[in-house]
């Protein structure tokens, strides 16, 4: 695993497991788009490989220091950093390279270096985002949870715009050539809503509006838990059912070949009994015939219970069905899981894709059931008539 990778497993279970869900803004999804806004601008700068290391680092750790309060986040971020990079034996001179890229994102804070400037741009590059509304609500509701701040909407428009027209500037080439002029369209658009807001008296429906589209961009409704959870609980009842139904056929199927092997097969030597042998064949034929089909609707699938990581990266293994890991380290699962749960649409489709293949399992148990409940049915009835027809025939 290299360091980055490291670095983003580091915050990213440091997120998980010390960040308040209060930080609806300040949390993993945001230091993600961070880091990627920084990998576009490293592409566009002149940048060494040191610096960019230096520059990805500080990105993960930028906003960790939310983990214990947003009261100085930047130093306590920096801290954080600082331990972990002593930790993995970095040498100073990169973790103060670190730590002050940390400490530049801070908001008054006038950066020096290209490196800094880099720094400063990704952090703000959702300024120039085509979501930057909704971005906002993000941040406007953690401000109502953390800090006890509310805003009315046209309150909250009228800051936003004030921050990007008299607070904010970029700073690199590529942002200034690629980020401003959408930055700008933001502005006008910003200008429209305040338009609309001074001159509408509904400012409390909208913002209801509002919070409802911001829940639904950031996570996901309870009824879509419910949805799967559901189908889920359902599939599996049906399996149930599937095997029940195969086992009492197993179950009566031995019953009748014990009974004939116990009882009739040895009774066939007798020259008085050979009209039974007919209907005798065709009783245990069907039974065994049913046996067969019903151990094929229970007889599992076994799969290679391996994956690689490039699968993962790729998005080709469903990992919450065991026979895709069973066979793999642990360390090799919690990484894969890992990156799983960090990215929503891999773990929906995940979730998609076992309920999708359940049914497919499922299809194939009520295709050989039905075969195995006719097969056993026609038996008993053509036992029943070469039975009938052997005693009348025989002149019994």
């Amino acid at each position: 695993m290299n360091f980055i990778q490291h670095a983003e497993d580091f915050v990213f279970n440091l997120f998980k497991d010390n960040l308040s869900n209060l930080y609806t803004y300040h949390n993993f999804n945001h230091t993600q788009k961070v880091v990627t806004a920084a990998k576009k601008l490293i592409q566009n700068e002149k940048v060494d490989t040191i610096d960019e290391e230096a520059i990805l680092v500080a990105s993960w750790f930028h906003d960790v220091g939310y983990t214990k309060g947003s009261v100085n986040h930047e130093q306590v971020s920096a801290e954080i950093a600082k331990q972990y990079l002593l930790d993995t034996n970095k040498d100073k001179d990169f973790i103060d390279k670190v730590t002050s890229l940390i400490l530049a994102t801070e908001v008054n804070y006038e950066p020096k270096t290209l490196l800094e400037k880099i720094m400063k741009d990704a952090d703000y590059s959702h300024f120039a985002s085509d979501d930057y509304l909704a971005t906002c609500e993000l941040l406007r509701e953690e401000w109502r949870l953390t800090q006890n701040k509310s805003f009315s909407d046209l309150e909250w428009m009228t800051e936003n715009r004030r921050i990007l027209t008299n607070c904010h500037r970029y700073f690199t080439d590529f942002a200034k050539n690629n980020w401003q002029a959408v930055k700008d369209k933001n502005i006008i658009l910003l200008n429209k809503e305040i338009q609309k807001l001074s001159d509408s008296s509904e400012n409390i429906s909208k913002s209801k509006i509002k919070k409802k589209k911001m829940e639904k961009l950031e996570r996901p409704e309870r009824g879509i838990d419910t949805m799967f959870r559901t189908t889920l609980n359902n599939h599996t009842r049906l399996s149930e059912i599937a095997d029940s139904k195969a086992n009492i056929l197993l179950s009566v199927n031995a019953i009748i070949i014990s009974i004939a092997l116990s009882t009739l097969i040895p009774k066939l030597d007798s020259p008085g009994n050979v009209h039974l042998i007919v209907p005798t064949f065709i009783l245990l034929m069907f039974s065994v015939i049913s046996i067969i089909f019903a151990i094929m609707s229970t007889r599992p699938k076994v799969t290679s219970g391996t994956f690689t990581r490039q699968d993962i990266e790729d998005k080709k293994v469903n990992l919450l069905f065991f026979g895709n890991f069973y066979k793999m380290p642990l360390e090799e699962y919690q990484w894969a899981v890992n990156e799983l749960m960090k990215d929503r649409e891999y773990l929906y489709n995940s979730m998609i894709k076992d309920l999708y293949y359940l049914g497919l399992v499922l299809n194939r148990k009520y295709k050989l059931l039905r075969i195995t409940y006719t097969v056993f049915m026609i038996g008993i009835i053509c036992s029943v008539f070469a039975f009938v027809w052997a005693f009348k025939t025989s002149g019994i």
